[in-house]
């Protein structure tokens, strides 16, 4: 065993564990890509059917992933996975690209989306109000919400837990008040009956054609699913973490898309599915809510997304800062970072410096065009880990695995087989967003020889 998991607080249980898979998947993308969805595969039935698959996909990946957990409960988690399975440079190209766009862009797009709907609150809070030429008043909040929270989880494992746990059971709440408004009140019976009607799917011609118009449209849903793996990386401050950890993963996933795939039906059972293709600004949740409350919901939904944004901006800098603790002890990352506070045990050097470079992607005003690009690059970290359990069986058939990859083989095997074919088809159809993002993951291959060139050179 590690030493980080001896020093690090083992203090984060079962409901802390499913509170951070929840809350880090659930940000702003439910109550907004569902327009983009649509006007890609323009039926009902087809924007329905890319969050089913979505949540199939991330649901095998999350069962699959148990097994990794369950077997290596160590700080750091998908980056171990891959350094077990395939060696070193496979675990500092998932953490170079975790920490140069994946994390702290995710970090700063949910922090300027908070932003953004606090400005439906404060007038003064918006991106054209400007303090100085290269910041505005939205960016400064942005920045301030992730520094605070930065701090607050500098204060320990627990003390972001907690606000983790409050945060992600009121936007839980919100979101499932909204299933349920939209059920009983808000039911529309025109819109109704074209949606469920003869346009439900929209003359889709069942065959190739329509395989890659779904597989395409699914960036934007399995972005609105991603980070459910942020709770492998705080394995080390996990109790029994070799029940909880599969456990968790398998709760928050199951949960999280029950409710994407009820709020989606909601949104076809309040509006005519042409309001969801226009809905100003893509606010299809803000729509909806309007069609069941009236002109009020607008203010509600932002105070709705905004508790939601704040949760997920604090689970995923909760749980990144310890990807980067664990490079730093494999002298891969700054070495500071491997610190611990002595008193809270929170690795917050680590939190500072993710701090730090979230704040400046947040400045450069880049982020969301960065996370288009590394999409791509999520997916295929996803299938390479998967593979490691396949790697993992065969070179170390004696490592304990209190848990087993459920459906191993064949499960394990089918999501890389459908991850594949939607990394290919992105490559072919979207190749503005694919390949810049694979050139990020490459430019990590200098860096490492690089970086752990000087390290011996420092040695020697």
């Amino acid at each position: 065993m590690r030493a980080e998991t001896q020093e690090l607080s083992r203090s984060l249980g079962l409901f802390d564990a499913t509170t951070i898979v929840m809350g880090s998947m659930i940000g702003s993308g439910v109550f907004i890509v569902a327009a983009d969805i649509g006007r890609q595969v323009q039926s009902p039935g087809l924007m329905l059917t890319s969050w089913v698959v979505t949540a199939l996909l991330t649901m095998i990946a999350a069962l699959s992933y148990g097994e990794l957990a369950a077997a290596m409960p160590r700080a750091g988690g998908q980056y171990i996975y891959l350094r077990e399975a395939f060696g070193p440079l496979y675990g500092f190209l998932y953490g170079w690209t975790f920490f140069l766009v994946i994390q702290t862009g995710t970090i700063a797009a949910v922090a300027v989306a908070f932003a953004k709907f606090l400005g439906v609150f404060v007038p003064e809070v918006a991106a054209s109000n400007k303090v100085l030429p290269f910041l505005s008043t939205q960016q400064i909040v942005a920045i301030a919400l992730v520094v605070a929270l930065s701090w607050v989880n500098s204060r320990g494992v627990r003390t972001g837990a907690m606000v983790q746990n409050i945060f992600t059971v009121a936007k839980t709440g919100a979101l499932l008040g909204l299933i349920g408004a939209g059920w009983v009140l808000g039911r529309n019976e025109t819109a109704m009956a074209r949606n469920f009607g003869g346009d439900f799917w929209g003359g889709a011609q069942w065959g190739w054609s329509t395989v890659q118009l779904v597989g395409v449209a699914l960036v934007g849903s399995l972005f609105s699913s991603d980070s459910w793996n942020n709770v492998t990386f705080t394995a080390g401050e996990m109790k029994n973490p070799r029940r909880n950890l599969p456990l968790s993963l398998a709760l928050g996933v199951g949960l999280v898309s029950l409710i994407y795939i009820a709020c989606n039906y909601v949104y076809l059972l309040v509006l005519p599915f042409d309001a969801i293709l226009t809905a100003p600004e893509d606010r299809v949740g803000t729509a909806a809510a309007r069609a069941i409350f009236g002109d009020g919901a607008v203010r509600m939904m932002a105070g709705a997304i905004m508790i939601s944004t704040f949760g997920c901006v604090n689970g995923i800098t909760l749980a990144g800062a310890r990807v980067l603790y664990a490079m730093a002890l494999d002298g891969l990352f700054f070495k500071a970072a491997a610190n611990l506070d002595p008193v809270t045990k929170a690795p917050s050097t680590a939190l500072w410096i993710q701090c730090l470079w979230a704040a400046a992607l947040t400045l450069t005003g880049s982020y969301s065009q960065l996370l288009d690009y590394v999409i791509f690059a999520v997916l295929l970290f996803y299938i390479l880990t998967i593979v490691g359990i396949f790697v993992l069986r065969g070179s170390k058939p004696d490592m304990e695995r209190p848990y087993k990859a459920f459906g191993y083989p064949y499960i394990p095997a089918a999501y890389i087989l459908l991850a594949g074919l939607v990394e290919i088809l992105l490559l072919i159809h979207k190749p503005d967003y694919t390949w810049p993002g694979l050139i990020i993951v490459l430019l990590g291959i200098p860096v490492y020889f690089a970086w752990t060139r000087s390290r011996k050179e420092v040695k020697a």
